[in-house]
């Protein structure tokens, strides 16, 4: 039996993995998908090693998903995209046995309409399923100033709570580039927030609903980083969870849901240490893209002489090669290696057997 519900959680759900995570000192992993095969390396993960998952798309996984071709001029593509996987993820989630959190990344002002157009549909999708298909959003609104960047939140989080969806905001900016977001030139000083910015962010939002998180920039950078090579100060999510539980009277407590972005150079050490400030989700992306890279890089030069031509190779000229060529072959190799560093991942964040009773 597991802790908690298997197949996608939502409302009040997420808050109990959530105080789960805090209360035992562990993180989930959030992967960024682009593909069915994505999708399912990370469920296939996380029944491994049996915990909840962050199965997570950007507007950029969500356009490759629904096709590289279709226009995107006003992001419904990348919409099309995110929903047709949210649906593949809501149809086979239980089947792996998995307690699975369905999250859009990093989203702009500038590409807003992403989210509008998926809260458009779940509006209709929950009238007639009664449950939403994502079970949070992120605003990503780092770029405007503190003000605006709740107010907007606070706008959208009304929206999405009425649905039964939760709301993740960026306080600081994460540095270096992610799919198309370049923040490697950003003053230094924006990379670390300060513990009011947390407290007036989370009085904001409290007072629509309890189901939202704090991306709060402690020195974070995306990108690739030898570990050790990434400044973080830890410290900046205690004194902010402190300050906080202070304000609202509850202190020693961690009222605050910490989210780690930009983890690329971290030590494990850092890692461990944010955990224990009250972060329960931490990004993987670019190693996970260095892992199924690497799958398909090995059966490439595993079987070159066998996928250089049709009919023809070491075993003789006559010899067909269609199941070395055959997709599914070099497929399952990226899914293999991905899933492998993944487990590693969940081993990192403290995050095993946590979905046993």
């Amino acid at each position: 039996m597991t802790k908690f519900r298997k197949g996608v959680l939502f409302g009040d759900e997420l808050n109990a993995v959530y105080a789960d995570a805090k209360a035992n000192e562990y993180a989930l992993p959030a992967v960024n998908v682009v593909s069915t095969s994505t999708v399912n390396s990370v469920l296939e993960a996380a029944a491994l090693v049996q915990s909840p998952v962050i199965v997570q798309l950007s507007f950029g996984g969500g356009h490759f998903y629904a096709g590289k071709s279709l226009p995107n001029d006003n992001m419904q593509a990348a919409a099309a995209g995110c929903l047709s996987a949210a649906k593949h993820v809501h149809d086979i989630a239980e089947l792996y046995g998995v307690s699975v959190i369905l999250h859009t990344d990093h989203c702009s002002l500038k590409n807003i309409a992403w989210i509008d157009h998926l809260l458009d549909a779940q509006e209709v999708w929950h009238a007639t399923h009664g449950k939403p298909l994502f079970s949070s959003h992120m605003l990503d609104l780092s770029e405007e100033t503190l003000e605006e960047n709740i107010d907007i939140c606070v706008r959208y989080f009304k929206r999405m709570d009425a649905l039964d969806i939760g709301i993740e905001i960026e306080l600081g900016i994460t540095g270096g580039e992610e799919d198309g977001v370049d923040n490697s030139d950003v003053d230094d000083s924006k990379l670390y927030t300060q513990p009011s910015e947390v407290y007036y962010a989370y009085e904001r939002l409290a007072k629509i609903g309890s189901n939202f998180t704090i991306a709060a920039a402690f020195g974070n950078v995306h990108g690739v980083y030898k570990p050790g090579n990434v400044s973080l100060s830890p410290i900046i999510l205690k004194n902010s969870q402190e300050f906080v539980a202070d304000q609202i009277g509850a202190p020693g407590t961690k009222p605050v849901s910490f989210v780690f972005h930009g983890g690329s150079g971290s030590t494990q050490g850092d890692i461990r240490e944010a955990i224990g400030y009250g972060v329960i989700k931490m990004n993987i992306d670019t190693d996970m893209q260095w892992a199924f890279n690497q799958g398909v890089r090995d059966y490439y030069s595993e079987f070159k002489d066998y996928v250089a031509t049709q009919i023809g190779n070491p075993e003789g000229e006559e010899q067909p090669n269609k199941k070395y060529y055959d997709p599914r072959k070099v497929l399952r190799c990226g899914e293999q290696k991905f899933v492998e560093r993944l487990e590693q991942s969940f081993a990192d964040l403290n995050c095993l057997r946590r979905n046993l009773s």
